[in-house]
């Protein structure tokens, strides 16, 4: 249960499900064991209802029982927007916390936010390499109960009421910037030679990117694959890991990634993996080893890959087994919010003299 006077307040209050809150969702319940949390933002799969922006300023006028502040554990420009101002302008006992995901130079305006933290949390040492004022480098983890090990993929892709032997999946918004595009492309170069694959795109189109998703429908059915690529839209949040669970072999194919969430979700699952390089996926894809890394937009090089993992279907069931070992010694949930923690208590310590 959240505590009704938290050490730290969590903030989520973008009301779309993104790569951002999908962190959140699983961290949450998780820290609430480890700290007195709270948590502001809209009310997700794990169930926990959110403060609003006025309750969270509200609790903070004043600092929790035996603390000189409190944290509020911020991700989004909007998030230290609204932290600073409830700090510098409404002089609210409380510090910052960022955590800062981007393998970019940020642009003038969000450096003189970040600038402006108390910590600053990086997820990779990429990330951290353009944020000068980085307390500490903490991956994003994985909760390995709920993305858990397929203990059989064929039998759970039979399960799915798809057609073929087992499933190839990508997952994530269907957009230019998600290489949804590099990914049709290369199913349509590698399915003739992969006749027991199915491939599925999880992943909603918004508005604006519809008449991008219906040019690749039309695109698979001119190559006669449409029974092969399925769209399956939005998965709710609360079912995605049974499709990470049927499918032998996750695809993350990006443009650009921060981080990229979804192969690691796969990849405790027991998927073999065929990334693009960005984001954090060469932490985790070890070529021959989990999967295989490829250029980004490179679709030829995306359908060698994938034949080159599933020519061996045991071998890329080991592959899977391998991906699930790394994401379970280096990149669990525990993991994350063990350092995570550390920095919260770094800020507690600092103020009490320690």
């Amino acid at each position: 249960m959240l505590h009704p006077n938290p050490d730290v307040i969590v903030f989520n209050i973008k009301q779309r499900y993104t790569g951002v809150s999908a962190t959140v969702n699983a961290l949450v319940p998780l820290q609430m064991q480890q700290w007195r949390l709270g948590y502001c933002g809209t009310t997700m799969s794990n169930r926990v209802a959110g403060l609003s922006v006025w309750q969270a300023l509200n609790i903070s006028r004043k600092p929790p029982e035996g603390r000189r502040f409190r944290i509020w554990h911020v991700r989004r420009d909007p998030e230290m927007m609204l932290g600073i101002f409830a700090r510098d302008v409404l002089r609210l006992p409380i510090k910052l916390v960022f955590t800062s995901a981007a393998q970019h130079l940020h642009g003038r305006f969000p450096r003189w936010l970040i600038a402006k933290m108390d910590a600053v949390i990086s997820t990779t040492p990429l990330a951290a390499s353009f944020v000068p004022n980085t307390t500490a480098v903490v991956p994003h983890g994985i909760d390995l109960s709920r993305f858990a090990l397929s203990p059989d993929k064929l039998k759970a892709w039979a399960d799915s009421g798809l057609p073929g032997q087992y499933g190839i999946g990508v997952f994530g918004r269907v957009r230019p910037d998600k290489g949804s595009d590099v990914f049709v492309d290369a199913m349509i170069e590698a399915l003739p030679h992969l006749p027991g694959a199915t491939a599925v795109i999880a992943g909603l189109a918004q508005p604006q990117h519809q008449a991008y998703q219906q040019a690749l429908i039309d695109k698979i059915a001119q190559a006669g694959l449409s029974e092969r690529i399925v769209f399956l839209g939005e998965v709710p949040a609360g079912e995605v890991h049974q499709w990470y669970q049927r499918c032998l072999l996750c695809v993350a194919c990006p443009r650009y990634e921060p981080f990229g969430l979804t192969p690691f979700e796969a990849a405790a699952t027991g998927c073999a993996l065929v990334c693009s390089r960005t984001g954090a996926f060469d932490q985790l894809v070890l070529p021959g080893i989990t999967g295989e890394l490829v250029d980004t937009g490179d679709a030829p090089g995306l359908a060698r890959a994938v034949r080159q993992v599933l020519a061996d279907l045991p071998a890329a069931v080991q592959m899977g087994q391998a991906a699930h070992d790394r994401v379970s010694h280096e990149f669990s949930l525990a993991k994350e919010a063990e350092g995570i923690g550390r920095v919260y208590q770094q800020l507690f310590d600092r103020a009490a003299g320690r």
